[in-house]
């Protein structure tokens, strides 16, 4: 077992900090982003594909705080139940986490993606890069390291992943509700 950069408690109450940092970000470059961009993002895209996205996605700014201020709680119950696997306490659970921090990790592709397609700074690129892959990558093999989890873990939580879509598209719904 090796010993890791850094403390594994400490990575795992990291997440909502660095989620919060990342979307601080999206929330402040996302109305004005989308507003200067629909119509580069509509001929781009194919219609019915730039229809939904536009009809999804667009948000106020107080519309995406109140969808982050969700994800937001679902991301600190996370990192709670981690914290209580890695310290052998009652609810403990890893799984969550580890799908959480691999669809942070995958969550950067997504916006270098959108960065390279739309040929600008998309909102949540520049923390993506600085914040989230170094993050994401350090906690992944901190986890990895003291055997928290191994790569059977991360291969059953894995598809998973395609979980958390709907919930931010929930997340999304409940912004536009609430705001």
């Amino acid at each position: 077992m090796n010993q890791p950069l850094f403390d594994v408690q400490t990575l795992i109450w990291l997440l909502p900090i660095m989620f919060i940092l990342h979307d601080f970000e999206e929330i402040i470059m996302y109305e004005s982003w989308m507003k200067k961009n629909s119509g580069k993002m509509i001929s781009k895209l194919p219609k019915k594909l730039a229809n939904q996205i536009s009809k999804h996605f667009s948000m106020t700014t107080a519309q995406m705080a109140a969808a982050v201020l969700l994800i937001f709680l679902i991301i600190s119950s996370a990192a709670l139940l981690a914290n209580q696997y890695v310290n052998d306490k009652p609810l403990a659970n890893i799984h969550v986490f580890t799908v959480i921090i691999l669809t942070f990790f995958l969550h950067v592709f997504t916006h270098v993606g959108q960065s390279i397609f739309f040929r600008s700074v998309t909102p949540g690129v520049i923390t993506s890069i600085f914040i989230v892959l170094p993050y994401s990558l350090i906690t992944l093999y901190a986890l990895l390291s003291v055997d928290i989890i191994d790569w059977k873990t991360i291969l059953k939580c894995l598809p998973f992943v395609l979980l958390v879509v709907p919930i931010v598209l929930l997340a999304h719904w409940f912004g536009k509700k609430i705001a």
